[in-house]
C-alpha cells in the first residue's frame, strides 16, 4: 500500500504559532513525532541523529556494522516501522538539503508515514520543488489546515519519579546474562517446543510499574536496535548473552508471540520458544527490521559476540544488573556478573572434594 501523499504545509510570515502547534503535537507513544532539524548542520548522518533524539533516544550506535551500511538511518527506520511512527511533521523544511529531503521521503517510502514538510517562506525553493517532482504531494497553508495535519496535542509521557529513576532494578533474569559459553543456532529447520523451565526456575512476574520503569531505560539508554532488543530478552528469558545471539529472523514471530532460542549442544535448556511479553515487542520487531536492512550471516537478529562489551556497557547504563553478593563478599567495585556462576563452581567444588573422600559407590567384580 503506497503511503499517503506528502503534505507541503507554507508558513509565508514565519510565524511563531505553526511551530507551537506542531511541536505540541509530537508523541512517538501514539505515533507522531515532530522533527526541528538542527541548525548549522548539513550532513545526512546529522539528520539522522535528530530523528533519534526526537525518539527520546541517544544519537550514537556504539558496536560493529557490516561495511559499507549506514547503521544510523537503518536503525531510524527500524524504530520508525517498530514504534510504529505514522505522522512525522519537519519543521524548516526551506533548508533542508536534497540528499536531506530524499532521505526522508526514502524514510517515508520503507515505513508509510505521512510526511508533513513545513516550509517557512511564501514559496518552495528550487531544491524542495525537485525533491518532490517524483512523489504524489499537496501544498496548502494555513493555521488550521496545519493544525489538522499535524495532529491534536499529544500528552506528555509521566516523568519517572526521583526516587527511582536512579535506582538500581535486579532481575534474577539477568544471572547468567554475561556467560559467554559458545552456543551456535542448529542447522536447517528447528521448530524448538516452548520452554519447560526444567533446569531453572521460570521468572517471576515483575509488576507493571517495574515493567514500566524497565522500558522507559531500554528505550532511552540506546538507540540500537540489536543491543535494546537482547536486553529485552534477557530479561523475559533469563538467557544468557551467548545462547540469545542465536535467534534469527525466522525465530521471532510477531504473529504468535514468541521467540526461539538454540542450544543444539544441550548445555542450558536445550532449543526452547519462550513466549514474548507484550512490553518487549517494540524491541524485536525494531531488531527484526534491522536485520532485514542491515543483512548479516545468518540472518542472526540480536546481539553477537562482538557486540558484548557494548552490551554490558548498556545493561549498567540502563541500571539494570543481577543479583549482587553481600559487601563482605564482593570481588569488584562495579557490578558483579559472575556472583552466580562462582557460587555454583564453589559449590560443585565442595562436592568434588566431598566425593574423593568417600569410597567408591561399585567396585568392580
Amino acid at each position: 500500500m503506497p503511503p499517503p501523499p506528502v503534505t507541503v504545509i507554507l508558513d509565508p510570515e514565519d510565524d511563531a504559532a505553526y511551530v507551537r502547534t506542531a511541536l505540541a503535537a509530537h508523541g512517538p507513544a501514539v505515533g507522531r513525532v515532530t522533527l526541528h532539524p538542527a541548525p548549522g548542520t548539513v550532513g545526512e548522518i546529522y539528520l539522522a541523529h535528530d530523528l533519534l533524539a526526537a525518539l527520546g533516544k541517544p544519537p550514537l550506535l556504539p558496536g560493529r556494522f557490516t561495511p559499507g551500511t549506514d547503521p544510523s538511518w537503518h536503525a531510524v527506520t527500524a524504530w520508525f516501522c517498530a514504534i510504529p511512527v505514522t505522522r512525522l511533521t519537519v519543521l524548516r523544511a526551506h533548508l533542508l538539503s536534497h540528499q536531506r529531503l530524499e532521505r526522508l521521503l526514502d524514510l517515508r517510502e520503507a515505513t508509510g508515514l505521512h510526511l508533513n514538510l513545513v516550509c517557512h517562506r511564501p514559496r518552495l525553493p528550487a531544491t524542495l520543488q525537485r525533491a518532490l517532482h517524483r512523489v504524489s504531494h499537496t501544498i496548502t497553508g494555513g493555521l488550521n489546515t496545519a493544525r489538522t495535519s499535524f495532529g491534536p496535542p499529544a500528552e506528555a509521557p509521566p516523568a519517572p519519579s526521583r526516587r527511582t529513576a536512579n535506582r538500581w532494578i535486579t532481575l534474577p533474569t539477568l544471572e547468567r546474562f554475561d556467560s559467554l559459553d559458545s552456543s551456535s543456532h542448529c542447522i536447517g529447520t528447528c521448530t524448538p517446543p516452548m520452554i519447560k523451565w526444567r533446569h531453572r526456575p521460570k521468572p517471576r512476574p515483575r509488576t507493571e510499574a517495574t515493567l514500566r520503569e524497565i522500558t522507559r531505560r531500554i528505550q532511552t539508554r540506546t538507540a540500537h536496535p540489536r543491543l535494546a532488543a537482547t536486553l529485552a530478552a534477557a530479561v523475559f528469558t533469563a538467557a544468557a548473552a551467548h545462547q540469545l545471539a542465536t535467534a534469527r529472523l525466522e525465530d521471532y514471530d510477531e504473529q504468535a508471540a514468541t521467540l526461539a532460542l538454540h542450544d543444539p549442544a544441550r548445555t542450558v535448556d536445550n532449543c526452547a520458544t519462550h513466549p514474548v511479553p507484550a512490553w518487549a515487542h517494540v524491541f524485536l520487531r525494531a531488531a527484526a527490521c534491522m536485520a532485514r536492512r542491515e543483512p548479516t550471516q545468518g540472518h542472526r537478529m540480536l546481539a553477537q559476540p562482538d557486540d558484548y562489551q557494548d552490551l554490558m556497557r548498556f545493561a549498567e547504563d540502563a541500571r539494570l544488573r543481577p543479583p549482587q553478593p553481600p559487601s563482605s563478599q564482593r570481588v569488584t567495585t562495579g557490578v558483579d556478573w559472575w556472583w552466580r556462576e562462582r557460587q555454583e563452581i564453589d559449590q560443585l567444588d565442595a562436592m568434588l572434594a566431598r566425593d574423593r573422600g568417600r569410597p567408591p559407590r561399585w567396585s568392580p567384580r
